[in-house]
């Protein structure tokens, strides 16, 4: 393009000055300006067209560069946004952890009240525990002797009661019953002494055959084998739930020992 618009120039130029009639050195000099003058407005024109295509260029990059940087900074600010409510949450759970740490703090201070009383009380256990173990020391050494003298003792009963039971006459006492000699007729087998144990439970209740003994004055083996005597006699029962059995009078006995008491003091009455 800038080739054709100089030969049209040239052209031109060269018409004019033809017409003129200007000489031939005048004329290539003036076409040697006019060349340049070409050369340098199609210089000219090419650098304006390079600089617009770069400022397009470059303003279609800058509205690139705009657009993306709008879309950072509207990330950012969704970003920031998000970051300030998470600030608010943690801010939040803070404020409530502050107030539960007080709580705690209370609590704690609490429990550790609680167990320096714990500590005072458990203190005061130990000496007690000491107190009772030394106690107990005594206790058991106590306990040793007895079980010591309970030995010896049963070694001298069972010393005793071998002697008992060899065979050995025992008078047998004398022993005045409540009921006199005239007596019921199933009464009429039974000896004073027996006669006296009947009386004795029917009057006070069940008792044992130690219990017994004290009252008709004989050996803890002979009053046993007498009480077995009237049980298996029928005179009595035996509870034997607990050792020592205890012997109780039949109600029949006891109406019999009634009545015999009753014949008895009509008796004595008409006898004085």
């Amino acid at each position: 393009m800038l080739y054709a618009m100089t030969v049209m120039c040239d052209a031109t130029w060269c018409a004019t000055y033809y017409h003129s009639g200007i000489t031939g050195e005048r004329f290539l000099m003036i076409d040697f300006v006019l060349i340049v003058s070409g050369v340098l407005l199609g210089m000219t024109i090419t650098i304006t067209v390079g600089i617009l295509r770069k400022l397009k260029r470059a303003g279609e990059e800058y509205q690139k560069a705009k657009d993306a940087f709008s879309d950072i900074i509207l990330s950012f600010d969704k970003q920031l946004e998000r970051e300030s409510k998470r600030l608010e949450l943690v801010a939040y759970k803070l404020e409530a952890s502050s107030s539960r740490n007080g709580m705690v703090s209370t609590k704690v201070s609490q429990i550790e009240k609680d167990l320096v009383s714990l500590k005072s009380k458990i203190d005061d256990a130990l000496v007690y525990k000491e107190q009772a173990v030394t106690s107990l020391s005594d206790l058991d050494k106590k306990l040793r002797d007895i079980v010591a003298s309970q030995e010896s003792v049963s070694a001298k009963v069972a010393e005793i009661e071998s002697k008992i039971s060899k065979p050995m006459h025992v008078p047998e006492p004398k022993i005045d019953a409540v009921i006199p000699i005239r007596r019921d007729r199933a009464l009429s087998p039974l000896t004073e002494t027996e006669l006296a144990a009947l009386e004795y439970l029917a009057s006070e209740g069940p008792k044992t055959a130690p219990e017994i003994r004290w009252k008709i004055r004989l050996s803890r083996e002979h009053t046993a084998r007498l009480m077995k005597k009237l049980y298996e006699a029928g005179y009595l029962e035996r509870d034997q739930s607990k050792i020592p059995f205890k012997y109780s009078a039949k109600k029949e006995l006891e109406k019999v020992l009634k009545k015999t008491s009753d014949n008895t003091a009509v008796t004595s009455k008409d006898n004085a």
